[in-house]
């Protein structure tokens, strides 16, 4: 099977150093910028070219690195309660609720870990490289493996539930797609641009939707896998697909609410009013969640490698290559503050925490952030 590994990399390299590709655009002068708050900082080892997403679950921050280490923080202070040290070279995120963390690695190893004490529960295998955090939720860790793979373990003794596969495309975009659980039923994007409902307790699919259709006269032309892990809010999942379309769909049937055509390059996240989505350009979009129609679009930040933008009380956060945080009003796109976190380039989407929001950089620089 052959990768997309050089679709991401010409873009991404274009827009740092190349003289014949774009030129990143300088963040814009703020002026009257608000002040950025650093509720607390840590380290958790870097991810090379991985994209490491950490979780919150009860209370903790969970984080990994690509060397194997995996640590426990304390949501509010940043203290870490453990570190443990797995001799793997992890690949993905951490997934987490109540009782277990989850991490995978290159070669398709998934690790569970009790949440108390960071000792090892079990290992299991899944059929190749894990690219996204697993998922936790309902006695099951779901992992999404690159050849079209979803497996569920229990999560308390490891052994395997089920498997949903699906053909492997020829082509793919080697990027983090992730699981997201809701209401009895796991949301797994997939190559060709296919969003898939899974009931929890058996793998079954509930319902399968397209988010984007493959166009083009070319196979590299064709790809519009989905990427980053489906967003929920309400009783709506929604899903983007690469440099092609975003669309919305009722969770329970898989019915279309609403799509639009956007040359996506993030994840999307949603708040209560909002989709947002960073473009392949470099413009932030906030769409109204109701229809799909533009609210705002922020492109003073062209071709910076963004991260999926996250929305936290009236601002949203999106980081890039530089390793800045970027604040933009919620309702306008206007710019509001600025900060550089330590560590090199945000390329995992941040996270919310409490009142503030957690970013990783992929130097392995955690920093929980606050205006």
């Amino acid at each position: 099977m052959k990768w997309l590994c050089l679709a991401l990399a010409a873009l991404l390299c274009g827009a740092c150093s190349s003289s014949s590709g774009p030129k990143p655009a300088d963040p814009p002068r703020i002026d009257k910028a608000k002040r950025v708050r650093v509720l607390w900082s840590a380290s958790v080892g870097g991810g090379d070219h991985y994209t490491f997403l950490p979780a919150l679950a009860a209370g903790s921050v969970y984080a990994a690195a690509r060397d194997g280490t995996v640590i426990r923080l304390d949501e509010k202070s940043g203290e870490r309660r453990w570190r443990a040290s797995l001799e793997l070279r992890l690949s993905g995120g951490v997934g987490a609720d109540e009782r277990t963390v989850a991490v995978a690695s290159e070669e398709g190893e998934v690790v569970a870990l009790d949440v108390q004490t960071g000792k090892e529960r079990w290992r299991a295998r899944v059929s190749s490289e894990v690219l996204a955090p697993p998922a936790v939720a309902s006695g099951l860790v779901l992992v999404r493996s690159i050849d079209s793979r979803v497996f569920a373990f229990g999560a308390d003794d490891g052994k395997r539930r089920w498997v949903y596969q699906r053909a492997p495309s020829s082509l793919i975009v080697r990027s983090p797609a992730g699981i997201s659980v809701a209401g009895g039923l796991a949301f797994a994007g997939f190559p060709g641009g296919r969003l898939a409902a899974l009931a929890l307790d058996t793998g079954a699919l509930r319902w399968e939707a397209a988010v984007a259709l493959p166009k083009g006269s070319t196979e590299l032309e064709r790809v519009a896998d989905v990427i980053g892990e489906p967003a929920l809010q309400g009783r709506e999942v929604c899903a983007a697909a690469y440099r092609s379309r975003l669309a919305c769909f009722d969770a329970a049937t898989g019915r279309q609410l609403w799509g639009r055509e956007l040359p996506a390059l993030s994840g999307v996240s949603l708040d209560a009013s909002y989709a947002f989505v960073a473009d392949d350009r470099g413009a932030v979009h906030a769409l109204d969640r109701s229809n799909g129609q533009s609210v705002w679009k922020q492109d003073k930040l062209a071709y910076r490698q963004l991260s999926t933008p996250l929305a936290n009380g009236d601002a949203v956060a999106v980081g890039d290559f530089e390793g800045y945080v970027h604040f933009l009003a919620r309702d306008t796109g206007a710019f509001i503050a600025r900060t550089d976190v330590s560590g090199g380039a945000v390329r995992a989407a941040p996270l919310r925490i409490g009142a503030g929001m957690l970013v990783q950089t992929v130097g392995g620089g955690l920093s929980a952030l606050s205006l």
